[in-house]
């Protein structure tokens, strides 16, 4: 029976000594996991390696590294520059969803930043590009033709840059994104014009396009919704209203193909198979009105 016992012991102490250095392993492998090599350094150091990762154009980098600032260092001046890099790069990545989160949040905590007005701005540009990589990639959408609530936020957020910091370096490209977007409203209320005028509904048909000339004066598609109203009057039987629009389009625009009973032109068969394609604007063509972005 001793020596029983003896030949026991072997695969004992064999096992134990397993046992010990898994532990010591594991105790090892334990402090040093998830261990983050930013902890610590000095808020400077910090931002200088997120800025040169923004600068280098890795955006969900430079995202992640600004977050893990702002948790470190809660306040002071580098924070509130880092949040707001962070929005401008979770924009430049397209996470506009959570760019205007950030840019909401920022001007809720510092109201009077001084870059308060960029902060607007940049929320516009957000605002103005919400949802519209993923289907204009699959649909080859113009931006009239999908939901404009973004959009008409993007605009207000560009009256808010002229008219409350008129003398911002922001200023000048918030109005002319506001044209932009002016366009694409306009061709929102022809889309809908054209679209009455297919169906015979023409009293539906002048009530867009005037809305349009009422609303969105001197923009893009101004002269396509005369031409409308050329159109729709002349279905109606009202020729002098009819024989007005027809005045206005050969002062102003005497090349215009509704004046050759060329226009409307509608959407081929195939086309109609788009779900969001919308009809023609004749004077323009497949016109996307878009803002140039940054």
């Amino acid at each position: 029976m001793i020596r029983r016992s003896v030949m026991l012991s072997a695969p004992v102490r064999l096992a134990a000594l397993m046992l010990v250095l898994l532990f010591v392993a594991t105790g090892c492998h334990r402090g040093t996991k998830g261990k983050n090599p930013d902890e610590g350094l000095p808020v400077e150091t910090l931002y200088e390696k997120s800025h040169k990762l923004m600068e280098g154009g890795n955006w969900s980098g430079a995202e992640a590294s600004f977050r893990r600032l702002v948790a470190q260092y809660p306040y002071g001046p580098y924070t509130e520059q880092a949040m707001i890099e962070s929005a401008y790069a979770q924009y430049k990545a397209g996470k506009h969803d959570d760019a205007v989160s950030s840019v909401d949040r920022f001007i809720r905590t510092y109201p009077t930043h001084r870059n308060i007005a960029y902060m607007y701005y940049l929320r516009g540009l957000a605002n103005g590009n919400r949802d519209t990589v993923f289907l204009r990639r699959v649909w080859s959408l113009d931006p009239s033709r999908r939901d404009l609530s973004s959009p008409r936020q993007a605009y207000a957020d560009f009256t808010i840059v002229t008219e409350r910091y008129p003398n911002s370096r922001y200023a000048s490209d918030a109005r002319q994104r506001m044209i932009a977007l002016r366009d694409v409203f306009a061709q929102y209320e022809l889309d809908n014009a054209l679209y009455y005028l297919r169906r015979e509904a023409y009293v539906s048909a002048a009530g867009r396009a005037n809305f349009l000339l009422e609303n969105y004066p001197q923009s893009a598609f101004q002269y396509d919704a005369v031409a409308a109203l050329g159109e729709a009057y002349t279905h109606l039987g009202n020729k002098t209203l009819a024989d007005d629009a027809r005045r206005v389009l050969e002062l102003n625009q005497p090349d215009h193909p509704w004046l050759q009973g060329k226009w409307p032109k509608y959407p081929w068969m195939v086309r109609k198979l788009n779900p969001f394609a919308g009809e023609k604007s004749a004077s323009t063509g497949e016109r996307n009105a878009t803002m140039n972005r940054k």
